[in-house]
């Protein structure tokens, strides 16, 4: 069965699912997909792992102007196949915040490349990818000190980015529970506090405060 052909089989098991009400109540930081049948992410990801690992056609489906194709592709894609330069045609398709977690949960995290994608993410003008990369070190690179370190210099390069702050808390409060990185968290949290007062360092310290307590 060629691409378009499984694409529209896919399609038409999505649109089963579909709820108008629900794609009508939905909000994500970034910019909207150009179809969105509102399909719950708990089903898209079913859809998806019935679907199995098809790293090509995964690509071809984060091509298209439909959120429950874009999300299902990011499960279907093989982490193992994600390096820094793979991970750019990714990038190119995370439009907002719900596709930019979802790419961190379902294929990031779980690339051998967590660590380089991190690093090239995290330092980019593109505030969804920093966020991925957040994101996605909370639950691949918690453990590595020089990754939970950089997290102040992101924070402060978006001071008033809620997603950024919210990532920052993942990670710290990941690392917060390993061994390794348990002290560099506690120091970055205690160098935010010390910094200017931004949105995001005051949201980081606050929500870090009661989970170190």
């Amino acid at each position: 069965m060629d691409y378009t052909s499984r694409m529209i089989r896919l399609l038409g098991t999505l649109r089963r699912e579909m709820n108008g009400a629900v794609a009508d109540g939905m909000y994500a930081y970034g910019r909207p997909y150009g179809l969105n049948y509102g399909v719950s992410l708990p089903t898209v990801r079913a859809i998806a792992r019935a679907e199995g690992r098809d790293h090509d056609f995964a690509r071809y489906l984060f091509k298209q102007q439909v959120r429950e194709l874009r999300l299902a592709a990011l499960h279907m894609a093989d982490p193992l196949r994600i390096d820094v330069a793979e991970a750019a045609f990714w990038a190119e398709g995370i439009i907002n915040s719900e596709a930019a977690e979802e790419a961190a949960f379902a294929m990031l995290s779980r690339s051998p490349y967590v660590k380089e994608i991190y690093g090239r993410w995290s330092d980019s003008d593109n505030e969804l990818l920093a966020y991925a990369a957040l994101m996605a070190a909370a639950r691949g690179a918690a453990g590595d000190a020089s990754v939970v370190g950089s997290v102040a210099e992101i924070v402060a390069r978006y001071p008033s980015s809620r997603i950024i702050a919210r990532g920052a808390v993942a990670l710290l409060a990941a690392a917060y529970e390993t061994d390794a990185a348990r002290e560099t968290a506690i120091g970055t949290v205690e160098s935010l506090r010390a910094a200017s007062q931004s949105f995001a360092s005051r949201y980081v310290t606050d929500e870090m405060s009661w989970r170190m307590e």
